[in-house]
């Protein structure tokens, strides 16, 4: 097991936590495990299952896995697979590359680790996990000297679209819209203007809720980099959110990372 140095980091001192990387193919299966549970069981998603009740894809075994524990029971409560450019060179591109063009992004390869996958145990979501997840992001994009952290930012498609497109609407026209020449196009564009006819809205969506990992990623300071692509097979919206360690805000800065390290 492969540990992160954030016991100095303000903020992210959690007794019966620990924050690892995996090291082993278990730990990697336990952190698949955990990914099934959320992404697949709770979600209900039937065409995803499978007899070994885990979520894998080719990118697992070139990613680094985040693993929060609970030292308790040692229990596996929180994951985020990152992706540094030396794996994404190995593989040939970056996951989210499947939903979106990057032509706009290639000078950036170089310096960007792309983060997917952030998995939270239902019984563990008071905070201290994801604190503990982002201060390992933060760590390890300092320790491979890393500029940026893309990744995509999913909106569940429960409700029929509605909370999807209200959500982008409000973010196209905020400080969180990129400038032009961080915009990429998806490649199957979930339909923004209009409601999907294979979807009925539910009356429960008249307001936005915005799930936490977005909220989360616009208060550190990421831009959302365009319209949303249309992920079937997890019936969710995905936004690529783009963070530059420079618009990184002074009060997460000081959270995540060590002050000689700012």
């Amino acid at each position: 097991m492969q540990q992160l140095n954030t016991h100095d980091t303000p903020g992210t001192k959690s007794p019966g936590l620990s924050l690892s990387i995996a090291s082993t193919p278990e730990e990697v299966k336990e952190v698949q495990r955990l990914r099934y549970r959320v992404f697949i069981e709770a979600a209900g998603l039937t065409a995803l299952e499978n007899p070994d009740r885990l979520d894998q894809d080719e990118f697992d075994s070139y990613c680094d896995h985040l693993i929060v524990r609970d030292s308790s029971n040692l229990q596996v409560v929180g994951t985020y697979r990152v992706l540094r450019p030396a794996g994404a060179n190995r593989i040939g591109r970056l996951y989210c590359e499947s939903e979106f063009e990057l032509d706009r992004l290639q000078h950036l390869r170089g310096t960007m680790v792309e983060a997917g996958r952030a998995c939270i145990h239902p019984d563990y979501r008071s905070g201290a996990v994801i604190m503990l997840l982002w201060a390992g992001l933060a760590e390890y994009m300092r320790r491979h000297r890393c500029e940026y952290l893309i990744g995509c930012a999913s909106i569940s498609l429960a409700d029929g679209g509605t909370n999807a497109t209200a959500i982008f609407k409000q973010l196209a026209s905020s400080r969180h819209y990129a400038p032009a020449e961080y915009r990429v196009q998806p490649h199957l564009p979930f339909p923004v203007q209009q409601t999907p006819h294979s979807m009925q809205p539910t009356p429960q969506a008249a307001e936005s809720t915005m799930p936490p990992l977005l909220k989360g990623y616009l208060r550190s300071g990421a831009w959302v980099c365009g319209e949303p692509a249309w992920d079937a097979d997890f019936h969710c919206a995905d936004l690529l959110v783009l963070l530059p360690l420079s618009n990184l805000d002074s009060r997460y800065a000081r959270r995540y990372m060590p002050a000689q390290a700012q």
